[in-house]
């Protein structure tokens, strides 16, 4: 879905996952600067919108997401992953109730799977699920941000911002009076400065919770009865994940960003030595330069020089081993 603000001055269309938005609007920096200040907004409305109404929406919730929703309060935001039965990541929702509705934004393109897994749980109870998409257009406001949301529209309130669901026909008048507009590679720097994971990004089909700091803030570990809880549960009382997700610090001198999926080394063993990871995002930050986040084998050692390809890279703990 093509977002209208792509006309806006010096837009530059995003590709890949993220097409459909504005990769920057002609001065990455700038963009981020203003919202590490609490200034401006994002456009995130290639992102899917799922809804669930009806009297049961949160007991039932209850017993498919890694989340502990069923007393959740209007208005206070969280996040939840569905697992496979295996315990492997498919989907990360990111939610909020108003008191009759919870929504949630999802990865661009998977709502479909998405609603189809929830549908075939509904059973008997009394609960609706819709795709809500091509009617609301997920916006963020920067943390810090006074800008005035508007009256009955749902928001997702967390340390780093606020996520607005706004009808997708305001999106335009509301950009007018939001402030000056960031794209997704400026939110992008930040997201991995915050060393927070994104589904697709830092996930690949045997990504379990654990690796990627997930278990707390979308996994709680006091509830069961969820598909894939079993290899929650086990890694959690019994053992280690197998990889970690690290934060990296590029050599600045290199032109070129290591792209996702170029495999790390650690450094000492020469250019021959085996892969112990791969980049996941990489991006250059106002501050900090080019930073990376990335998956390695959980027994390196914290302190270990890597290669990310032919870049050097210091990594910081994210996870710990």
């Amino acid at each position: 879905m093509k977002s209208p603000l792509l006309t806006l001055p010096g837009a530059v269309p995003a590709e890949g996952v993220d097409e459909g938005v504005a990769a920057h609007y002609g001065d990455l920096f700038r963009e981020q600067r203003a919202l590490a200040a609490g200034t401006g907004f994002v456009d995130l409305s290639h992102r899917g919108v799922v809804t669930v109404s009806g009297a049961e929406r949160l007991s039932w919730l209850h017993l498919l997401l890694t989340q502990h929703v069923s007393d959740l309060p209007p208005h206070q935001a969280t996040e939840a992953l569905i697992l496979s039965a295996n315990g492997h990541i498919e989907h990360a929702l990111y939610l909020v109730d108003d008191g009759e509705t919870v929504w949630a934004h999802v990865e661009p393109g998977t709502q479909e799977a998405l609603i189809a897994y929830l549908e075939s749980m509904k059973f008997f109870y009394r609960v609706e699920v819709a795709d809500r998409t091509a009617d609301f257009a997920v916006v963020h406001l920067p943390a810090g941000s006074i800008v005035e949301v508007p009256e009955g529209v749902a928001v997702r309130e967390t340390s780093y911002g606020r996520d607005l669901f706004l009808p997708r026909a305001d999106l335009e008048s509301y950009a007018g009076k939001a402030g000056p507009p960031a794209g997704i590679l400026a939110y992008e720097a930040l997201r991995v400065e915050q060393h927070r994971p994104r589904l697709g990004f830092e996930t690949d089909h045997r990504t379990i919770p654990h690796e990627l700091g997930w278990i707390g803030g979308a996994v709680h570990l006091q509830k069961g009865c969820y598909r894939g809880q079993e290899t929650v549960a086990r890694v959690q009382n019994l053992g280690k994940p197998p990889r970690r997700m690290v934060f990296l610090h590029l050599d600045g001198s290199e032109v070129h960003l290591p792209p996702p999926g170029t495999d790390l080394r650690i450094a000492d063993d020469g250019p021959d030595g085996r892969r112990i990871g791969f980049v996941t995002t990489s991006v250059r930050h106002h501050e900090l330069g080019p930073v990376a986040l990335a998956l390695v084998k959980r027994n390196i050692p914290v302190d270990a020089r890597l290669m990310a390809g032919d870049t050097a890279a210091a990594q910081e703990t994210v996870v710990e081993p």
